[in-house]
């Protein structure tokens, strides 16, 4: 799906946040939303892969691996996805029908 399909809530939480981080982190996102069909598939899939980047340990590596130049510091870029999980929690208690789209 592209970026634009999926809910203002969605798009906000997740790319924007990850936007006003850093654009290499948000192109991460907005790459992934490709390959989903809805906006909870794609919430679903940012949520996993958050938690295997988690779960592998060395962020210093990952920060190596996604980001082209001005590497973040490890403190930030993980308080950033803290707070994408949260953004994601949230959006996930808000039905789809009362969820926001552009038409």
């Amino acid at each position: 799906m592209d970026t634009n399909d999926l809910s203002q809530e969605t798009y906000n939480g997740i790319i924007r946040c990850a936007e006003n981080f850093n654009h290499d982190l948000a192109h991460e996102f907005k790459v992934m939303a490709i390959d989903c069909d809805t906006d909870n598939e794609f919430l679903g899939e940012c949520g996993t892969l958050i938690k295997e980047w988690f779960e592998e340990g060395d962020l210093e590596d990952l920060i190596e691996d996604l980001f082209f130049e001005n590497l973040p510091s490890k403190k930030d870029f993980k308080k950033t996805l803290d707070k994408i999980v949260k953004n994601i929690e949230t959006i996930r208690n808000i039905p789809m029908e009362k969820r926001k789209f552009d038409l």
